[in-house]
């Protein structure tokens, strides 16, 4: 069981990254620092999308518009962070 709960954390970690680095790719293709017509970017930027979508798609539903500011990535964030706190606090004290 405590393997299961490690593998799931460990899971958690790399999805925070994931994330972290949607954010930082989508900051740098509104700017233009990347060039989008590349097909290696393009390509990194679909994967990035498809994994951090399906999270974010129902938060963006319930956020207000605040202008151009997507604050979805940071609530992710913080649920990810306390859904990882919540496995290794209480659910791994349970198992040991």
């Amino acid at each position: 069981m405590i393997a299961l709960i490690q593998t799931i954390v460990m899971a958690l970690d790399l999805y925070w990254w994931v994330i972290i680095a949607s954010a930082i790719f989508s900051w740098l293709y509104a700017f233009n620092v990347v060039n989008s017509r590349n097909q290696f970017v393009g390509s990194i930027g679909n994967m990035l999308y498809r994994l951090t979508e399906p999270a974010l798609r129902p938060i963006r539903r319930f956020i207000p518009d605040l202008g151009g500011i997507d604050i979805s990535p940071i609530i992710l964030l913080l649920i990810l962070f306390f859904l990882r706190q919540f496995l290794l606090t209480t659910v791994l004290s349970w198992v040991v």
